[in-house]
């Protein structure tokens, strides 16, 4: 493994453990050339997938990709870092076992809704609106209506 720091064309495994949802192996190396300790994890894949974007675009599949939107979707939620690890790990699991190597981005999107809307409606509609592509308050607030998010919203004012 190639150091991240020096560059270096080797590192050393120094300790290797099972991570918390037990999906990967967590390795910590040392660098010799210049000392350096890093972490990396190594995950069963099982077919390289490609994402078909809307334009037509075919781009590879990135689990670290899936993992930023979700995070920037659930950023000052009340929600565990092993919880969205664990829904990052079953919707790349379930995008695996669709027995297709080309899937649509679509198909990703609408996984990340569904689980997102499982663990929390703030990062939901957050997600939604970016994967939507909302342009202005009415369209959250006729999307917020079709999914009974907002009942009893005019009870508040």
């Amino acid at each position: 493994m190639r150091c991240p720091f020096c560059g270096h064309a080797e590192s050393q495994v120094k300790d290797s453990r099972p991570s918390e949802d037990g999906a990967a192996i967590r390795r910590r190396r040392l660098c010799p050339e210049c000392g350096g300790r890093f972490t990396t994890f190594e995950r069963v894949q099982l077919r390289e997938l490609t994402i078909v974007k809307r334009s037509g675009r075919r781009t590879p599949f990135e689990r670290d990709k899936l993992a930023r939107s979700i995070a920037i979707a659930t950023r000052k939620r009340p929600i565990e870092p092993e919880r969205i690890e664990r829904m990052i790990s079953l919707i790349t699991r379930q995008l695996e076992s669709m027995g297709e190597t080309e899937l649509p981005s679509s198909a990703v999107g609408e996984m990340v809704m569904k689980q997102l809307k499982a663990l929390d409606d703030v990062a939901y509609v957050r997600y939604a609106s970016v994967y939507r592509d909302f342009r202005e308050a009415g369209e959250f607030a006729t999307f917020l209506g079709e999914e009974g998010l907002n009942e009893g919203a005019e009870d508040d004012r």
